[in-house]
């Protein structure tokens, strides 16, 4: 059974907790620049949500490099990059529609989510349970996928 991260905005306080926690569990550092989950904040609403690697079945940083650095970790499903293979193109980082692979400039190689090898210190951290690691089919992908093929198909000729 593969797991997702949930998120759920509406229990977000902006606390940078999971930020936090991705970049010390990743970079050994508390610095939220060096954090692969960003909390996005909407300053009018006074509203904050948190945003990463999705992990997408079409995963289009994955097809995109054209030195085959990001790799399907079988465990848990995450796209992972393989640092001694990455070359620091940033194909991948135009290729991703959410904006979630990013380029490190200290290292030259690019970093994105990758579930903390099954345990996402983001959700670990998270005090008010606005991010959570949960059974893929209980995030509502089977929903979203449904919701795109029917899409698909509305467009075909």
């Amino acid at each position: 059974m593969l797991k997702s991260l949930y998120i759920n905005p509406e229990k977000c306080t902006g606390c940078l907790q999971c930020e936090m926690a991705c970049s010390y569990e990743l970079e050994q550092v508390f610095n939220p620049a060096h954090s692969r989950i960003k909390v996005f904040t909407f300053h009018d609403a006074g509203r904050f949500v948190p945003y990463t690697c999705t992990q997408c079945d079409e995963a289009w940083c994955l097809k995109a490099c054209p030195v085959e650095a990001i790799v399907i970790n079988a465990a848990t499903g995450a796209k992972e990059i393989l640092n001694d293979r990455c070359v620091g193109c940033k194909v991948c980082t135009i290729s991703c529609p959410f904006g979630t692979v990013n380029y490190n400039s200290a290292s030259g190689k690019v970093i994105k989510c990758d579930l903390c090898g099954g345990n996402p210190q983001c959700a670990s951290a998270c005090p008010t349970g606005a991010i959570t690691y949960i059974d893929s089919d209980a995030t509502g992908l089977e929903r979203m996928r449904n919701w795109a093929e029917k899409i698909n198909t509305q467009y075909a000729a």
